[in-house]
């Protein structure tokens, strides 16, 4: 797999040293040569010095052949055209862009362009673990529009003991797995929820809290 990454800094470094270490043919542009000469020492991977939003620039580092493009700028609007160009001049399948402005999330998911926000994706993950104790895991999926939460049912939540078909989840909830026991189980509606399961749910966004209060009951 090959992946070209617009950008620098610490992101652009850790991240192609993840690829890199899972076997990814790695592009690196950076338009700063100073840096460009670090990271060509200390990484495996094709580094080109030069404007990611500039055609040549994406021909040289070879995005006609390229199966992902990651724009990962400060500047929002290049890491977009990057995107686009990468996209409709170059035929890249995936182009993903960073949205440094949350609010401009929405806005490439609209032109076309895949985009995530780590503003988002971090104020999720702190808001739901310091609210809610019996949290586990949660990880954000799809660009941050789905998430996937495991959580530890207590005594009191109010789903204890009750069939799943007797539980009224707000719309787009899903639970997906249930552990009880250590064994997994994928469960139906004639299956009952009971104190020290562990529950996986799928959800999004905009309905992740009140679907966390369903189960766990009023926060603390």
């Amino acid at each position: 797999m090959k992946v070209i990454i617009v950008g620098s800094g610490k992101t652009l470094f850790f991240l192609c040293r993840n690829f890199t270490a899972r076997g990814y043919k790695v592009v690196i542009i950076n338009r700063d040569k100073d840096e460009c000469v670090q990271l060509s020492r200390q990484l495996s991977a094709m580094v080109v010095c030069g404007d990611g939003s500039d055609t040549g620039i994406l021909k040289q580092a070879g995005a006609m052949g390229a199966d992902a493009i990651l724009a990962i700028t400060p500047n929002d609007q290049d890491n977009l055209v990057v995107c686009q160009l990468a996209s409709l001049t170059f035929g890249v399948p995936r182009a993903i862009a960073l949205a440094n402005d949350p609010d401009n999330t929405e806005i490439f998911e609209k032109l076309g362009v895949s985009a995530f926000s780590t503003t988002h994706i971090v104020g999720s993950l702190i808001e739901q673990r310091a609210s809610l104790e019996q949290i586990l895991n949660l990880l954000p999926v799809g660009e941050g529009r789905v998430n996937v939460t495991e959580i530890v049912l207590e005594a009191d939540s109010p789903v204890a003991g009750k069939l799943l078909k007797d539980i009224d989840l707000p719309e787009n909830a899903l639970i997906a797995v249930v552990i009880r026991d250590n064994q997994p189980m994928v469960p139906r509606g004639g299956n009952d929820l009971q104190s020290g399961d562990r529950v996986v749910l799928i959800t999004l966004p905009e309905n992740h809290g009140p679907v966390l209060k369903a189960l766990t009951g009023e926060r603390k």
